[in-house]
């Protein structure tokens, strides 16, 4: 069985966004979590590289330029399998709503650019859970720089992959590093089939063709909410919601 052919088994639902910087996902994912919240379901949301466990290491090997492509890849699916096994999985099980900006999928896109075999990264991250429902916002390069550009007073050193020596010119660099992460995105439409939304339309249109789609995945669900509150560190307690 491939990765991710499998449906993860819990009661509650996981809906995930991808993209490039500048492709809107995070602005979609935000009004869905306040559409569902208001309809009464309980939502539980996370983000890419937020684990607090490596997030220092993270931090530190970044500033000071010591990170390999491997050693990237591997710091990113350690945050990864922190926030699965705490942030994700857990409510999962209490039957909520996980909202994920990034998933692993980020991890398959840039890593290969960075210059990880494919095969290796996609079996680094073996342990993850299909979600039911893979959304990707798919939008032209020159699009998200515009998006980006005009919006951010700085670019990020790793983010533009300056590390990657494609251009010395940080905004150039940018654009040459998103345009190859645009090419993974697109080549893994198909071999995962990720939901394509056409990221150009309007951010109303956008939300209603996510919406649709989610409210066809909840056909069946329960409301019934059980509320996880997170202890110091990695414990959880449960709570019962009448």
């Amino acid at each position: 069985m491939g990765l991710f052919d499998k449906k993860h088994g819990y009661p509650g639902k996981l809906f995930i966004v991808e993209g490039i910087d500048g492709s809107g996902k995070s602005t979609q994912i935000m009004l869905l979590k306040k559409w569902l919240e208001a309809l009464g379901y309980s939502v539980f949301f996370t983000e890419w590289n937020s684990s607090a466990l490596v997030k220092e290491t993270t931090k530190q090997g970044k500033k000071k330029n010591m990170l390999t492509p491997t050693t990237f890849s591997l710091l990113h699916a350690t945050d990864f399998a922190d926030r699965l096994n705490y942030q994700i999985i857990p409510p999962l099980k209490a039957g909520m709503i996980v909202l994920a900006d990034r998933y692993a999928f980020t991890a398959f896109a840039r890593d290969t650019v960075r210059g990880v075999r494919p095969e290796w990264v996609r079996n680094l991250y073996s342990f993850a859970v299909k979600p039911d429902i893979s959304f990707y916002f798919d939008v032209p390069i020159d699009v998200a720089c515009e998006r980006i550009l005009s919006s951010r007073a700085q670019i990020k050193f790793h983010e533009a992959g300056m590390d990657l020596g494609y251009s010395g010119d940080i905004k150039e660099s940018f654009r040459i590093f998103q345009s190859k992460i645009l090419d993974e995105y697109r080549n893994m439409r198909e071999e995962f089939g990720l939901t394509t939304i056409d990221a150009q339309l309007e951010i109303h249109d956008q939300q209603e063709m996510v919406r649709e789609a989610v409210q066809e995945a909840l056909k069946g669900y329960s409301k019934k909410r059980t509320i996880y509150a997170k202890r110091p560190k990695v414990f959880w307690r449960k709570f019962t919601v009448s």
